[in-house]
C-alpha cells in the first residue's frame, strides 16, 4: 500500500463529519479494525515487517516538524501509517518475541477499547465519570481482596467510601511505586498539634521537627529503576535509596536489612519504607516476605511490596504460596498490562489500611470537593482513562481460574527451557526460574571448562570476552526479528560475583511453544558462528587456562 497523500477540503462541515459520520464499509480503517478484532496476533504477523529496519531511517519519516496545512483522508493516512508505523513496529505480541514483559493480548480488548475509548471518561472525578468511579472502585477492592482476603463486610465498609480509598489506578508501576512511597513518607512525617505535617511545610522543616538527618528507602540490589525516580521526586535524593545485598538466589538478606536498618538510625536517618520484590525485572525472584514483613514491624517501617509483575501469581491456586507474606504489607503494586493481559498502561497499587491515602488527599473547589468521590482526590495523577474498565471485563471473561492457568503455564514453560538448557553442553542455566523468568548465556564447553579451573585473573579475562560475545548474539537476534531475547548484567555467585553479561526470558505468552523455544536456542548457536573473531578470542584465552590435551599415542 502506497499512500497518495490526498487532502480533504477545510469546511467546518467536512470537519464535523470526522466526528459523526464513520467511513463507508470498504474503508482501510473498517478493515483494520475488523481484522484487529478478529485476530490482533495475525494482523500484526502480516503487517509488521520481519528485517528490522534501522532506527535512523526510521526516523526520517517522522522528521517533519510543520503541522499539515491540509487534512488528510483518514483512509489516505492509515495507509500511511500502515507503511511507517506499523511495518516498523516491535513485534511484542509474537510468541518468539520473548525478551520482555509484553505478550498476546486476549481479542475481545479490541471491541472494548472502543467503547472505552468512545465514553472517554476522565476519572479524576466523578462528573466526569459517573459510572466509571465505582467500576473502578470496585475493581480496587476485588484486587485487595485477592491481596489481603478481607470479609465481605470490610469491602462493604470502605470499597465506596469518599473519605477512604483502598487503593488507585496508575499509568504504571513507576507511579504506583511513587505513590505508594509518598504515602509512606508524609504518615511518618505527620501533622501534630504544632506542626502541618510534610505535605503542608516541606521536606526541610519536617526533618527539623522531627529532629532527623535525613530520610531513607530501603530495597534490594534488585530493586526497580522506579525506585530511584520516587527518592528523587519525594526529595530524599537517590542517595537516600539504600540497597542491601542479595543471596545467590537474588532475594535480599533479611540479615544485611536489620543491619542496615539499625545503622540508618544510628545516624538519625530515617528509614520510612522498605520496599520488598515480589518477582525482580531481571530473574523473577521473590523476596522473603513473611521475614521483611517481620523486621519493618520491629523497626516500625512502611513495608511495601512491589509485585508490579509477580503480584498476578497470586491467581494461581498452585503457585500462590509463592507470595505468602504479602497480606501483611501496608501496599502493594501490580500492573494490570503484565500477567492480566492488558493493554499499556494499567498499574495499580493498594494499601492495607483504607484511610492510609489520606495523607495524600488533595481538593479543589471546581473538582475534588471534601467528601465528594472523586478518585482524583488520592491520585498523584490527574486526569486518566477508564484503563480499569478492561480490567473490570478481563477479570470477568478470563477469570480467576482462567488466569490460574495462564500462570500455571507460564511457569511450567520457564521450567522446560531451564531443564532444556541444562541438557545442552554450550549453554549455561545463569538464574533458575521461580516464576517465569530466568537467564543464560552461550558458553561453549571448553570455556565452561577454562572458567571452573582458572584464577581471578583468567576468570575476569575469559568472563570478559563471554560478555562480548552474548551481546553479539543478542543484538544480531533482534535485528534479524525472526525472534527476540533482552539482555541483562548479573553478578552470579559461582562467578565470583563478576559482572556477567546474560540473556533474558519472559516466557508469559500463552502462545509461545515449546518447539519455538528450542528454535530460540538454535538460532544462537548459528549466530555465535557468525563472530569468528570473538570465538577465536575466547578459544585462545580457554585453551591458555587449560591447555588443549594431547592426542593419545597408539602403541603397536
Amino acid at each position: 500500500m502506497t499512500a497518495t497523500n490526498k487532502t480533504a477540503d477545510v469546511t467546518f462541515e467536512n470537519l464535523l463529519r470526522i466526528f459523526t459520520i464513520p467511513e463507508g464499509p470498504d474503508s482501510t480503517l473498517t478493515q483494520i479494525e475488523s481484522e484487529l478484532s478478529h485476530n490482533l496476533n495475525l494482523f500484526l504477523g502480516e503487517h509488521i515487517v520481519a528485517e528490522e529496519k534501522p532506527l535512523v531511517e526510521i526516523e526520517k519519516d517522522f522528521s517533519s516538524a510543520h503541522v499539515p496545512e491540509q487534512p488528510q483522508f483518514v483512509s489516505e493516512h492509515t495507509e500511511h501509517l500502515l507503511n511507517t508505523l506499523v511495518a516498523h513496529s516491535v513485534h511484542t505480541s509474537a510468541p518468539s518475541f520473548v525478551g520482555h514483559m509484553t505478550s498476546a493480548l486476549p481479542y475481545f480488548l479490541m471491541p472494548l477499547s472502543k467503547i472505552m475509548i468512545a465514553l472517554n471518561q476522565n476519572l479524576v472525578k466523578i462528573e466526569t465519570s459517573k459510572a466509571f468511579t465505582p467500576l473502578e472502585r470496585q475493581v480496587l477492592g476485588m484486587i485487595h481482596h485477592l491481596i489481603y482476603g478481607e470479609d465481605e463486610t470490610f469491602y462493604q465498609r470502605w470499597m465506596h467510601s469518599a473519605v477512604h480509598s483502598l487503593g488507585a489506578f496508575c499509568s504504571g508501576g513507576t507511579i504506583a511505586n511513587i505513590t505508594a512511597l509518598w504515602v509512606a513518607r508524609n504518615n511518618a512525617l505527620k501533622a501534630t498539634p504544632d506542626f502541618g505535617g510534610v505535605e503542608k511545610e516541606g521536606l526541610f522543616k519536617a526533618l527539623k521537627y522531627y529532629g532527623y538527618e535525613g530520610l531513607a528507602i530501603v530495597v534490594s540490589e534488585r530493586g526497580h529503576y522506579s525506585l530511584k525516580k520516587a527518592a528523587d521526586v519525594l526529595g530524599i535524593g537517590q542517595d537516600g535509596l539504600v540497597s542491601v545485598a542479595t543471596d545467590e538466589y537474588n532475594r535480599i538478606k533479611p540479615a544485611d536489612l536489620d543491619k542496615t536498618l539499625c545503622e540508618l538510625k544510628a545516624k538519625r536517618i530515617l528509614p520510612f519504607a522498605v520496599v520488598g520484590v515480589a518477582g525482580t525485572t531481571e530473574t523473577g525472584n521473590i523476596d522473603p516476605l513473611n521475614a521483611m514483613a517481620a523486621i519493618c514491624r520491629q523497626h516500625s517501617c512502611h513495608f511495601h511490596v512491589d509485585a508490579a509483575w509477580g503480584g498476578a501469581t497470586l491467581m494461581s491456586q498452585q503457585h500462590r504460596y509463592l507470595l505468602n507474606g504479602i497480606e501483611q504489607a501496608d501496599s502493594v503494586t501490580i500492573d494490570a498490562h503484565k500477567q492480566l493481559y492488558i493493554p499499556m498502561g494499567a498499574g495499580m497499587v493498594l494499601f492495607k489500611d483504607p484511610s492510609a491515602m489520606q495523607s495524600i488527599e488533595h481538593h479543589a473547589q471546581y473538582i475534588l470537593r471534601q467528601g465528594s468521590k472523586d478518585l482524583g482526590s488520592h491520585t498523584l495523577e490527574g486526569s486518566r482513562s477508564g484503563m480499569a474498565m478492561l480490567v473490570y471485563s478481563s477479570l470477568h471473561i478470563i477469570s480467576r481460574a482462567g488466569y490460574g492457568m495462564l500462570i500455571d503455564q507460564s511457569i511450567a514453560k520457564a521450567h522446560f527451557f531451564a531443564k532444556l538448557i541444562k541438557a545442552t553442553d554450550d549453554f549455561e542455566l545463569v538464574s533458575e526460574p521461580e516464576l517465569c523468568l530466568l537467564t543464560y548465556r552461550f558458553v561453549p564447553p571448553f570455556a565452561l571448562h577454562a572458567l571452573e579451573h582458572a584464577n581471578r585473573e583468567q576468570k575476569i579475562e575469559l568472563n570478559n570476552a563471554l560478555n562480548e560475545l552474548t551481546k553479539f548474539i543478542q543484538k544480531h537476534q533482534r535485528e534479524t526479528g525472526r525472534s527476540f531475547v533482552s539482555r541483562t548484567q548479573l553478578t552470579p555467585t559461582r562467578w565470583d560475583h563478576l559482572a556477567t553479561i546474560v540473556f533474558r526470558v519472559v516466557l508469559a505468552n500463552p502462545l509461545t511453544t515449546e518447539t519455538i523455544l528450542q528454535g530460540i536456542l538454535q538460532e544462537q548457536r548459528e549466530i555465535a558462528r557468525l563472530a569468528p573473531q570473538l570465538m577465536t578470542n575466547i578459544e585462545n584465552i580457554a585453551y591458555s587456562i587449560v591447555p588443549v590435551p594431547a592426542p593419545k599415542v597408539t602403541q603397536e
